[in-house]
């Protein structure tokens, strides 16, 4: 069949369909910013179907799919520049065919966020779905939860192995049996509160993870493909923790702040010592942290509680941190996800750390 006219050409079927997508979702998303009980609803029921789907898709596969389209994303553009050239450039009426139609494509991406992660942002707190009094913290607040983790931290270190050479925690399993762990974890927690979507899925392993290092970045949850993604490059005892905390993500608990904490209460609900020890002492590093700031003799303090090879543990990530820790890479990083973040109502990269606010508010309803 002959190729029709320039003159003839029309705008895609899919492009049309893919915009009118993206109109509807920007009508959800107004409905979003302006109701949190609608954002949750959408959230819980809507949403996590997007999301299930996705991962359903792309769980089989065995490396990350979000990666390798990155990667290959200059190819992709090439082929698709060189495609248009030889296909759409007899006319303007045919170079702007060609570029909507490319331009509906990131419509599509869009619109998937939209519809399956930016309801999270936008509907109650995790405090307020937990019943915890979230307030401004004092010093000694955090040092008496600084003191508990501690404490949590030694009863569980008992059962962990040290590497001599490395100083380092070894967990005794691989990144699979890691993931089933942490979905057994997953599920006591769906038990527990209902707003946790029951997903049976898989972190991936990133390739490029010692490059990704450099960026700061331990983990990355790719909502267009539904992928919970783990660099692999760090320490031991952050991979679980950040892994569930990836795949919290993937579960429609958007904030920062909130999936640091449902990942310590994931770890801490499972029966694997490994992973407790990861959600108590990645919290109590995040507590340490605020505690230095407010007083560094009570952090000092704090610190000496900690059991001799926990504290090699956490000197021996410092040094492990100092070659990435001026990279050029990491300030972009910053400044991309921050921006982001604060686009989604949030304090953007801070949010991270106001998590000690979460963990302070737990402790102080358990006592």
């Amino acid at each position: 069949m002959s190729q029709a006219p320039a003159s003839h050409r029309r705008f895609p079927l899919f492009a049309r369909i893919f915009y009118a997508v993206l109109a509807l979702s920007l009508l959800f998303y107004v409905g979003f910013l302006f109701s949190e009980g609608f954002a949750d609803f959408f959230n819980r029921n809507i949403s996590s179907v997007v999301r299930g789907a996705l991962s359903y898709l792309t769980g089989w596969i065995p490396f990350s799919l979000a990666e390798y389209l990155l990667l290959l994303l200059p190819v992709i553009l090439f082929l698709l520049a060189r495609f248009g050239i030889r296909n759409y450039s007899d006319s303007w009426r045919d170079v702007l065919i060609f570029c909507g139609a490319v331009v509906s494509v990131a419509a599509i991406i869009l619109s998937v966020f939209l519809l399956g992660f930016a309801p999270a942002y936008r509907g109650r707190t995790l405090d307020e779905k937990l019943s915890l009094d979230r307030r401004e913290v004092s010093a000694e607040e955090l040092y008496d939860t600084a003191l508990l983790l501690s404490e949590a931290v030694g009863k569980e270190a008992d059962a962990i192995g040290y590497s001599s050479q490395t100083r380092f925690s070894v967990m005794p399993y691989g990144y699979e049996e890691m993931n089933d762990r942490l979905i057994e974890a997953y599920d006591k927690i769906c038990d527990q509160y209902g707003f946790v979507q029951r997903l049976n899925s898989r972190v991936k392993p990133v390739m490029l993870s010692p490059a990704m290092s450099y960026t700061h970045i331990t983990g990355v949850y790719s909502f267009f493909t539904g992928e919970a993604n783990l660099n692999v490059h760090f320490p031991d005892y952050t991979l679980p923790y950040t892994a569930a905390h990836e795949l919290s993500h993937q579960r429609g608990i958007a904030r920062e702040d909130e999936a640091n904490f449902m990942a310590f209460l994931v770890c801490i609900a499972s029966d694997d010592a490994y992973l407790r020890y990861s959600g108590y002492l990645n919290l109590y590093e995040y507590v340490a942290s605020a505690l230095y700031s407010a007083s560094p003799d009570l952090y000092w303090e704090a610190r000496e509680t900690l059991p001799p090879a926990v504290r090699l543990e956490l000197a021996a990530y410092s040094d492990f941190f100092e070659q990435y820790r001026d990279s050029a890479a990491s300030q972009v990083s910053e400044t991309v996800n921050n921006t982001f973040l604060t686009l989604h109502g949030t304090e953007g990269t801070k949010s991270y750390g106001m998590v000690v606010d979460l963990a302070v508010a737990y402790y102080r309803s358990a006592s």
